[in-house]
């Protein structure tokens, strides 16, 4: 239900916020305080931020200020994506579901993956660039054989 007084989407139970038990999960595979420096910002409350920016569609800058600096939170998941953090949490609970046979491996499906497709493959209609016989229209074949002329 909106708020009156500001315009905003009041929430009454924030899916994006780690439950005790589930942050007892995974609270030993996050790496210890900073090597360099002062001490690190909470794990829990970045977390929470991370899954707080996923729910919103990933749009880091709109992260509230009680998360801290969207900087910051940005910085530490690309980290823990560089690191293979992330990864190893879902091996975790993978493992935990697994032995528990909570999980049906045919459904089971994570894909990241983008596929570009041609804007004709959507049925747009295929024009030609450039004037017939220029360079920029040329087959690859022709195009080859000419520069291999110019490089002898």
């Amino acid at each position: 239900m909106p708020n009156a007084k500001e315009g905003k989407m009041a929430i009454t139970s924030p899916s994006y916020q780690l439950a005790d038990g589930q942050w007892e999960q995974i609270r030993d595979l996050l790496p210890s305080n900073g090597q360099r420096g002062g001490q690190w910002k909470d794990h829990r409350l970045l977390i929470d931020g991370i899954l707080w920016v996923l729910s919103d569609g990933g749009r880091w800058r709109n992260l509230p200020e009680r998360f801290g600096p969207w900087q910051t939170v940005y910085d530490r998941f690309r980290k823990w994506c560089r690191t293979g953090l992330w990864d190893r949490i879902l091996r975790r609970l993978q493992a935990r579901k697994m032995h528990n046979a909570d999980i049906d491996w045919e459904l089971f499906a994570i894909d990241g993956s983008v596929i570009r497709a041609h804007q004709s493959a959507a049925g747009a209609s295929e024009k030609k660039i450039g004037r017939p016989g220029s360079r920029r229209t040329m087959l690859w074949g022709e195009a080859k054989a000419v520069s291999a002329r110019s490089c002898i």
